[in-house]
């Protein structure tokens, strides 16, 4: 966790550099498509503040008040980047409109570009390193942190094609329809953003792939049991819950019951980094002769 806390800190000054260097393209050219990458720069340091104290938050042990921990912190902080993102959308569309109709001549657009170039270079590599460690490492926080800094990749590879073309041919009606596209392609990441995270926030299953391993190592592991049924799994920021009732005989010790039980927590956690197993035993008159049948 600490290593993730230390991404998501990187992060706020990546975001930094990166606004510093947009907002001089922008100084430099005057234009509305340079303008709004810039706006959505701000939006990055914002929500990788945001995303910085959610990982804190979610890192703190569980307590009487949230006896299960505070997981879904980082679900509400990527529901947060995705709301902020949202906003950023909507202050591009209105430097957008407000140029439409007032186009503005750029100014040393060469030089503008190859500044925003650099930035989005730095962009594009921590991107990569924010959703392949964030995956690897369960945290919500971060991989919505690194899409949000994708889409602005993708963004300023638009800007910097439209606003060559602009200065090539002279059409500065281009300049604010592409500072309009770019808000279209934010807006969207923003929806995907918080769709998957309220996704987490009510409960969603695991994968089906996940499921299935789930399923396949409890009928493998649980010699002397009859039966497992009513399997239920969630996510939980890094934690995966996992539950499940286990039929076994009517005459067999609790001894003997609990050390299957120990058996099968010990396999699923072999292969489900971070699961937290519930395992509800009930004698053999309990079968429904359904679910997953002990191998």
């Amino acid at each position: 966790m600490k290593r993730v806390q230390l991404l998501a800190a990187v992060s706020i000054a990546v975001g930094l550099v990166v606004l510093a260097l947009k907002y001089l393209a922008w100084y430099l050219t005057g234009s509305v498509a340079l303008l709004s990458d810039a706006i959505e720069s701000i939006v990055n340091v914002a929500t990788a503040i945001a995303a910085l104290v959610a990982i804190r938050f979610a890192a703190q042990p569980a307590d009487a008040n949230h006896p299960y921990g505070h997981h879904k912190a980082e679900y509400v902080s990527a529901v947060v980047e995705g709301a902020l993102i949202i906003v950023a959308a909507i202050a591009i569309f209105h430097e957008a409109w407000s140029a439409l109709f007032a186009p503005r001549i750029t100014q040393a657009p060469w030089t503008g570009l190859a500044v925003n170039g650099v930035a989005t270079a730095i962009n594009a590599a921590w991107c990569y390193v924010l959703i392949t460690q964030g995956r690897s490492r369960k945290s919500p926080a971060l991989v919505a942190d690194g899409r949000h800094l994708f889409t602005d990749v993708v963004s300023s590879a638009g800007v910097f094609a439209g606003v060559s073309l602009a200065a090539l041919t002279g059409y500065l009606i281009l300049d604010p329809i592409l500072a309009a596209l770019v808000g279209l392609n934010v807006l969207w990441a923003g929806w995907h953003v918080m769709k998957e995270s309220v996704g987490g926030l009510l409960d969603e299953a695991v994968p089906e792939e996940d499921l299935a391993r789930i399923r396949a190592i409890i009928a493998e592991n649980a010699d002397g049991a009859i039966e497992a049924h009513d399997l239920r799994t969630r996510h939980a920021g890094r934690m995966t819950f996992v539950d499940f009732h286990l039929v076994v005989k009517g005459s067999m010790s609790v001894t003997e019951a609990h050390d299957i039980c120990d058996r099968l927590e010990r396999a699923i956690k072999t292969q489900v980094q971070d699961a937290l197993i519930s395992i509800h035993v009930e004698p053999d008159d309990k079968a429904k002769h359904a679910g997953i049948v002990v191998l």
